[in-house]
């Protein structure tokens, strides 16, 4: 997985965008929360008349003139309240369509990534970083923008007014505020990193918890519940430990805040009293001063405050980019074309391969040619490259070199879409998704009618067991299909190759995990599938293979032997030897 880390200014940069469609809520929720920042500078000024006004010449202040002004600040407070539920309520609602934005942007890039990004990324670390980070971004966007503009206002407009009032206690104060801030910035790059390592160790939890639950049966098999009970305690230690460190962060920069809270009242206090004794500031003009200040010191403060979250929304773009630009290794290359038509005639010519990750040197020059509707079989030691050479063809990997064809056109010509749309795989280890026999089958062709649904289950020989269930095709059949068996579920599966009705066929050990009896019925059903199709079959199971027009026998040198059953036992080869072995155990 992308572990990139990105400066503030790049990840602002890569945010940015997401506000385009969103300029009216935005420019709308910045009015409002001026309107709720001038309603609060308001209040001191006020206070400021009164005071100043009933000391000088207490008969000057009419009942009136208090009624007036408690009338101009109650109008305020209402058009504040007006503009606070607007920003709480519309402000939120645009955060969390941005998230929901970056959370489908991100989904449809994890669609795009190669077999090779998830070999070696964790499901639960991916769930994180689509959930749980994203969560926080909501809170980013609404916040953000809105805190900076309140803040920039109230210092700014703050700083004028308290100048008009006493300009050298204003630069003591706004002396103290820079000392403050670049404080507070040294906090909160750790308080960044700490939070970067709790999200990951989010991640590894999560990752923990779904490998133990998904295997749950095996950990029962096996009596390893109080293993899985420690493995599981060390992560949540672990997670404890960071956010223990995460906390220690925190309560320096509260405690930080909290001292320079009181330095900046304590120069006000000392320094406001001297200047009013000495005659240079007025008593209205000091409680005028004070409560500027105290609104100051708030603003700095939840400035401060918003940078957890700032940070938080910060961790969240950063593991949202990672999973963005995440290399798309296989693609559709430029000029491709969608493929129809298929014969399902294939040719290897000359092809190299090796995993990307790990760099295990699978094929070197592999020669292969397999005619339309022809029925080629793949047997071979394991890590022979069987299944591999089965991945190769619908571009769930690319080759290094030499060219793989289909009808005589080079594979990476066609669109992805269109290439695999041709090819039905049906695999040794079935994944049914969690729904309903129904909802897995139709999976293979979402256009297809029930008709087309039920037929495809009879000619995979499903139909008779489907109907048997409690609500039919409407069962629900659990995640990963666990209320079916073996033989149930690889049927089903076939029954969504069966609907997709492609022109090439690859099976993949179909069969191998399957009682003789399932075996059978299975074997049965595949027979009927291959029928007119180009089909490559991957065997542990050799009296499967029998009838097929060719047979090749793939080790790590390649293509050892090749062709049909008769012919390679009388050669007394490498699959003699496979094919008497495997007899001498039935």
């Amino acid at each position: 997985m992308n572990t990139k880390e990105y400066k503030t200014k790049e990840l602002l940069k890569r945010f940015l965008p997401y506000y385009r469609n969103h300029v009216g809520t935005v420019v709308l929720d910045l009015f409002c929360a001026a309107l709720t920042t001038v309603c609060e500078l308001i209040l001191p000024l006020i206070m400021r008349y009164i005071t100043n006004t009933g000391i000088k010449d207490l008969a000057a202040l009419s009942v009136k003139t208090v009624l007036l002004l408690g009338a101009l600040y109650f109008g305020l407070r209402i058009i504040d309240s007006i503009a606070n539920y607007y920003m709480a309520d519309v402000g939120h609602v645009m955060g969390a369509k941005i998230e929901t934005v970056m959370r489908k942007d991100a989904y449809a890039h994890l669609q795009k990534l190669s077999n090779t990004y998830y070999n070696n990324t964790k499901v639960g670390q991916i769930m994180g970083r689509i959930t749980n980070d994203l969560f926080d971004v909501t809170e980013f966007a609404h916040h953000c923008p809105e805190e900076f503009f309140i803040a920039g206002i109230k210092v700014i407009a703050g700083f004028a007014i308290l100048s008009t009032i006493n300009v050298w206690l204003t630069l003591i104060i706004f002396l103290i505020v820079p000392i403050m801030v670049i404080t507070c910035m040294k906090l909160n790059r750790r308080m960044k990193k700490a939070f970067s390592k709790q999200r990951h160790q989010i991640g590894e939890l999560n990752a923990r918890i779904e490998d133990s639950l998904l295997g749950q049966k095996v950990v029962k098999a096996f009596t390893n519940e109080e293993m899985e009970n420690a493995k599981f305690a060390e992560d949540n230690q672990q997670f404890f430990e960071i956010k223990k460190e995460t906390y220690k962060y925190m309560a320096a920069f509260q405690t930080v805040t909290r001292i320079f809270d009181g330095i900046m009242y304590l120069a006000v206090l000392v320094g406001g009293g001297i200047f009013m004794v000495e005659g240079l500031i007025q008593p209205g003009d000091l409680v005028a001063y004070m409560l500027y200040v105290t609104t100051l010191i708030a603003t700095i403060r939840r400035i401060i405050e918003f940078a957890e979250q700032f940070q938080r929304g910060m961790t969240g773009i950063e593991r949202f980019l990672q999973i963005m630009d995440a290399d798309i290794e296989i693609f559709d290359e430029e000029g491709a074309v969608p493929l129809e038509k298929v014969e399902g005639n294939i040719e290897f010519e000359n092809v190299s391969f090796e995993y990307p990750d790990d760099h295990n040197q699978v094929f070197e020059n592999l020669n292969l040619s397999i005619k339309a509707g022809e029925r080629v079989a793949i047997v071979g030691p394991s890590g022979g490259g069987k299944t591999t050479l089965c991945n190769l063809l619908p571009r769930f990997y690319d080759i290094d070199s030499g060219c793989i064809r289909l009808d005589g056109k080079n594979v990476k010509e066609f669109t992805l879409k269109s290439l695999r749309k041709q090819i039905g795989v049906v695999q040794q280890d079935v994944y049914l998704f969690s729904g309903t026999v129904y909802d897995n089958i139709i999976y293979g062709r979402p256009e297809a009618t029930r008709e087309e649904v039920m037929e495809a289950a009879r000619l995979a020989g499903a139909d008779e067991f489907i109907q048997k269930l409690k609500d039919g095709y409407d069962t629900y059949i659990g995640e990963r299909g666990v209320k079916l068996s073996g033989g149930q579920k690889q049927r089903i599966s076939i029954a969504r190759v069966f609907l997709k009705n492609p022109p090439i066929l690859i099976l993949d050990e179909a069969t191998s995990a399957l009682d003789n009896e399932s075996e059978f019925e299975v074997a049965k059903s595949l027979a009927k599938l291959s029928k007119g199709r180009t089909t490559l079959t991957i065997a542990h199971r050799l009296s499967s293979i029998r009838n097929s027009d060719r047979i090749l026998v793939l080790t790590g040198d390649g293509i050892v032997e090749e062709g049909n059953h008769e012919t390679l036992m009388e050669q007394r080869g490498i699959y003699y030897q496979f094919y008497t072995m495997a007899d001498q155990w039935q």
